[in-house]
């Protein structure tokens, strides 16, 4: 008896020790900015990205990882746990002319932070959620600490969109020189560097890389000789991030927390076509099929359990980042709005199978002024395209394919499944209820009311 009250005071202790006086985890969320899902040395890729798949091996690969068609709606949700439908950011990124951004009134992850405790709270990157209002930026919403860029698409070495500066220091625009995911990397060291030890913190690197413009150093693109063009860059843009990541990840594992530090990775979208690998998936970056959302991701943490080398197939995504981390760092209170998304934590350590919910995908940017809807449920998928809200277009098309058994959507089973597609058209319909009235308008804008599901006529 003695013995076992010695072993048990023992674990307790070894416990104490590894989460330290404070048992809050410090979190780390870095997010890549349009990487195929086959761009990774853990899905089988040429680029070099031994960091991003230490995270991977020596924590898990979530293979069900799903996020929005484009950037702006994924950031939008990383931020909210809900799905930006509801605040009208779901349909398009925002352009540096737009004055639109993420609703003050919604709860930022970064004041899930402020409410648990954490005093430092940083992000690093490209923040793409509003600019052109004090009220939308980073130090507004929650945030202690920001260096980066507001809108997407800078040049990587002067820091500029449409001719603009757009690099800043908190409020104030930086002249920093620098190769842009450099300064990334060596902001964000900065911030793990600055925290006191025994405090712990939020860290969000949302980095502009490998988005356009290409561009790369030229010791990368050395490393690459086999590609040609464009891929070569972005394959050498692809290596520049995994380095900063690396550093970003050493100066978190140089502090005491390392081994309650939780680290995310994921990316915003799937890849571009022309550039990049989804694998063998359907699609790419602003469509609605697997290789447009089902993205690379990875997670660690050694104090709660997220180890191992894993393959986590439990369908999740950006959405539920938020009500997981709450649930991370033990907060309590209950949220400000309502969230779609879910906890997830013991499904990412493998302990659990989540429920299943159906999983949206909308979006309406491309010019050819078409929506892209598509719903999962069970083992199915629906996949939906039709004339977006300001179109005179007619003509609109439905697929189903049983996503379980034909991951690469291959095979439409529609016709031979019509009470399936009823159901899920009605999931479908339910969904855009929560369209804002508040919408990305296109720049020539057109009607904001969105139109009735169309009839539809299976494909052949």
């Amino acid at each position: 008896m003695a013995k076992l009250v010695f072993l048990f005071i023992s674990a307790f202790i070894g416990v104490q020790s590894l989460l330290g006086a404070d048992s809050r985890p410090s979190v780390i969320i870095l997010l890549a900015d349009d990487l195929g899902y086959g761009d990774v040395g853990f899905h089988g890729s040429d680029i070099a990205t031994p960091n991003i798949d230490r995270i991977a091996d020596e924590g898990v690969r979530l293979e069900s990882f799903y996020a929005c068609p484009m950037c702006t709606p994924t950031r939008a949700g990383l931020m909210t746990g809900r799905y930006p439908l509801r605040f009208g950011l779901m349909r398009s990124v925002i352009p540096p002319q737009r004055d639109f951004g993420l609703d003050p009134r919604e709860e930022t992850l970064a004041e899930v932070f402020e409410q648990g405790g954490y005093n430092h709270r940083g992000v690093v990157g490209k923040w793409h959620l509003g600019h052109r209002r004090i009220q939308w930026f980073p130090t507004e919403q929650g945030f202690t600490y920001f260096v980066g860029c507001l809108n997407g698409a800078i040049d990587y070495f002067t820091h500029e969109r449409n001719g603009e500066l757009d690099w800043h220091h908190d409020l104030e625009p930086s002249e920093e020189e620098g190769y842009s995911t450099d300064l990334i990397g060596e902001a964000a060291v900065g911030f793990i560097e600055g925290v006191p030890d025994g405090e712990p913190y939020f860290l969000y690197v949302p980095f502009n890389a490998p988005h356009s413009p290409f561009q790369a150093k030229e010791s990368d693109l050395e490393k690459y000789p086999h590609r040609k063009g464009n891929r070569q860059i972005y394959a050498a843009m692809v290596d520049s991030m995994d380095q900063a990541i690396g550093k970003i990840v050493g100066a978190a594992q140089a502090r005491e927390d390392w081994d309650n530090t939780l680290v995310l990775f994921f990316s915003d979208n799937g890849g571009v076509a022309k550039v990049a690998s989804n694998g063998e998936m359907r699609g790419n970056k602003l469509t609605q099929y697997q290789g447009g959302v089902r993205v690379a991701a990875a997670a660690y943490w050694k104090a709660g359990g997220i180890v191992g080398g894993k393959q986590i197939r439990e369908r999740m995504g950006y959405i539920d980042v938020l009500p997981t981390m709450r649930k991370a760092i033990g907060l309590k209170t209950a949220p400000l709005n309502h969230l779609d998304g879910i906890d997830v934590l013991d499904a990412m350590r493998g302990n659990a199978k989540l429920d299943d919910r159906s999983w949206f995908t909308y979006m309406d940017q491309n010019d050819d002024r078409m929506e892209r809807l598509a719903v999962n449920r069970d083992k199915w998928k629906l996949v939906m395209t039709r004339p977006a809200p300001d179109s005179e277009k007619t003509e609109s098309s439905l697929e189903l394919f049983e996503i379980d058994n034909d991951p690469f959507e291959e095979l439409d089973v529609s016709r031979k499944n019509p009470e399936v597609v009823e159901a899920l058209l009605v999931e479908l319909d339910r969904f855009l209820e929560l369209k804002s009235d508040r919408q990305i308008i296109r720049f020539r804008a057109g009607a904001k009311t969105t139109p009735a599901i169309p009839k539809w006529t299976p494909s052949e």
